[in-house]
């Protein structure tokens, strides 16, 4: 076994990774940009260097300098963890000339795998079953167009080299086309540095099956059964299991035969994934593509087998033969992950940053939680939207999935928005219990997914209260505390308090006007609130004590954690993490009337990011949803298209610019231009 090992990665799995070396006696080497100076993995490392500046590109990506890195601390090998370098020809080349090995499956299944257009040949002369379409080495627009019509609409536009559900679009007709090519086009480039795709036949009622294989470099391959992926947003996957519900056991025997095979033909040594897709309606399962890494989702076979991923890729690239046979592996019970990311939910998951303020994990029977973040962590947009895996074992899928969302929402992550309400609801909905579909969200929350409008009420006026208490709590000690409290309007008689309009701002933009008064009545005991503002309005009684916030409401008590600060306030209970601004109240009249961005007649950033294509300029005539900036931020590329159309005033930025969110990009007047 090596004694120094470097991790090439960041994140929740450089964690990961980490803590598996700490249970075999090894010693860490962690790398960091100037972005993660304070990041976990840097800290859980024995040692750990910094490689250059926040850009990705410039650091993570930087071959050279974690090749420089891995000589200077002695590192015997390096584990590039998944994403970033874990498919990289470039690091093994390093990794050779400087006689280190890389903890992953030969150069050469790489590199035959890392091709989505090669993988497919190599499964289809394996005699494993694959889907419809182009993958040919001719890559001009007008043979993939040709292709896509013989193939029939709708069709999926594939990066060949993607993976973690970028550079991939449904494109519904040929007026679609180009323009999707363009962006998988640019969006492969700019994540994996190729521009190559193939096309595909677009299932439209399909299963994302996927089945674990092991290997040593002495011949022996195996399967750890299969995992369900199916429930995703924007190709990215969001719930993942094992084993696979709903399955027969021919299927189920089918997938682990056709995964041995495809990885049986390019002698694979190491822990990988050979994934599939099911169509529902025929009945037909094809192979997708073979991952050959480690996988995000790795935790749930973990829980259900019993092996270390991790542990046995290192032993395996240390040369040790696995001492199991197929038979010894079983698969117990059911487990469950969740992926919980910076991102907005109710805004088309929109990417957040921020700063982690307070971080709880929740814990109990057969609750594992792999994270990346702490207390203080930045989570700034050149990166993966990651945060952290809640994954949850049990006897059985209806006990799992109670269990994954009481952890959910025990999790408390404050000070960034995330997604930890969305994913109780996910497995709480009725519909989980049945089979899934990749589909199953689009089902589930047919216009989106929506915060329930009583949660929203009883969350907006808990922020309210927590600013009047805070407030109360600043002015304690005065001679006159009620006078001392600026948002307070005192009344003629002595003692009488009025109301208060608090103004807030949700993560939505929404603002609301609450009024909140003091109610302590005859007893004079504080706390006690009328808060106006929803309808007929709620008393309440509220206790402040040590950023927690107890809210008695109707007939419940609901306990929130609580940072109040100058201009905003967070709230973290029940899985939700929200986050409101608050306005002053001059501010009352511009938010009834509104900026000339939020008429919606201009482009605004949803998020920081930078910008990679401009596609208008001062004076053009535009049409309303004519795509005319793409924005980059958290490894995705965000088309921006015109709200209205109208001309184009000014553009504010450029090809390069790195923008904030909330920035005006373009400026569109409407006066004159027909509707």
């Amino acid at each position: 076994m090596f004694k120094t090992l470097l991790i090439a990665n960041r994140g929740e799995i450089a964690v990961r990774i980490i803590r598996g070396c700490k249970r075999l006696g090894v010693r860490t080497v962690a790398v960091y940009s100037e972005a993660d100076r304070h990041a976990p993995h840097v800290a859980l490392a024995d040692v750990a260097c910094m490689i250059g500046p926040a850009d990705a590109g410039k650091s993570y990506l930087n071959v050279e300098a974690i090749i420089l890195a891995a000589r200077r601390h002695g590192a015997e090998a390096i584990h590039p963890g998944y994403g970033f370098l874990s498919e990289s020809l470039a690091l093994i080349t390093g990794c050779e000339r400087e006689g280190i090995v890389f903890v992953g499956p030969s150069r050469e299944a790489i590199r035959l795998m890392g091709s989505k257009i090669e993988a497919k040949r190599i499964a289809a002369a394996a005699g494993v079953p694959i889907v419809p379409g182009y993958g040919g080495d001719d890559q001009a627009g007008p043979t993939l167009a040709a292709a896509a019509e013989d193939i029939g609409y709708p069709v999926l536009i594939k990066a060949s080299a993607g993976g973690g559900g970028k550079g991939m679009r449904v494109v519904h007709d040929a007026g679609e086309f180009a323009g999707n090519l363009d962006l998988v086009r640019r969006e492969a480039r700019s994540a994996f540095g190729d521009g190559d795709v193939l096309l595909e036949r677009y299932i439209r009622e399909p299963r994302h099956l996927e089945v674990q294989v092991l290997g040593d470099r002495h011949g022996r391959l195996l399967h750890l059964f299969e995992r369900e992926c199916s429930i995703q947003r924007n190709n990215q996957k969001v719930i993942e299991e094992a084993p696979a519900p709903h399955l027969d056991a021919a299927r189920r025997a089918a997938l682990h035969a056709h995964a041995l095979a495809v990885a049986g033909a390019v002698g694979y040594d190491s822990a990988g994934t050979v994934e599939f897709i099911h169509d529902s309606e025929s009945g037909e399962t094809f192979f997708l593509e073979m991952n050959t890494r480690l996988q995000v989702e790795h935790p749930v076979t973990e829980m259900t087998t019993g092996i270390d991923l991790v542990e046995w890729q290192l032993r395996v690239a240390a040369g040790e033969p696995l001492p199991f046979a197929q038979t010894d592996i079983t698969c117990r019970g059911c487990a469950i992950e969740a992926r919980v990311c910076a991102e907005n939910p109710a805004e088309k998951f929109r990417p957040e940053t921020g700063t982690v303020l307070l971080y709880r994990e929740p814990s109990g029977r057969g609750v594992r939680i792999d994270s990346g973040v702490a207390a203080g962590s930045e989570i700034a947009p050149y990166y993966d939207s990651l945060l952290a895996k809640v994954i949850v074992h049990a006897d059985d899928r209806a006990t799992c999935a109670r269990s994954l969302a009481m952890a959910l929402d025990d999790f408390v992550l404050m000070g960034v928005g995330t997604n930890l309400a969305f994913l109780a609801d996910v497995v709480r909905r009725p519909e989980f219990a049945q089979p899934l579909s990749a589909r199953f969200l689009e089902r589930a929350f047919p216009d989106g997914w929506r915060m329930s409008l009583y949660d929203d009420e009883v969350e907006t006026i808990a922020a309210a209260v927590s600013r009047v208490l805070a407030l109360e709590d600043a002015a304690a000690g005065t001679t006159a505390p009620w006078q001392s409290l600026g948002a307070w309007r005192v009344l003629h008689n002595a003692g009488q308090l009025g109301a208060t309009a608090v103004l807030l701002e949700d993560e939505a933009g929404v603002v609301r006007r609450l009024a909140v008064s003091d109610a302590r009545g005859a007893s004079g005991a504080r706390g006690h609130f009328r808060v106006e503002g929803y309808g007929a309005g709620a008393t309440v009684h509220a206790r402040l004590r040590a950023g927690e916030l107890f809210l008695e409401i109707g007939d419940a008590t609901r306990r929130y954690h609580v940072a109040v600060e100058a201009d905003r306030i967070m709230l973290a209970g029940g899985g939700r993490s929200r986050t409101w601004r608050r306005s002053s109240r001059w501010a009352e009249a511009l938010a009834g009337a509104g900026s000339a961005a939020r008429k919606g007649t201009d482009i605004v950033a949803p998020m920081p990011g930078a910008v990679t294509a401009v596609h208008t300029s001062t004076g053009a005539r535009v049409k309303a949803g004519e795509v005319l900036i793409l924005l980059e931020a958290m490894k995705m590329i965000q088309s921006l298209p015109a709200p209205v159309s109208g001309t184009v005033l000014s553009v504010r930025c450029r090809v390069g610019d790195t923008v904030k969110g909330g920035d005006i990009l373009i400026e569109i007047e409407t006066e004159g231009v027909p509707a």
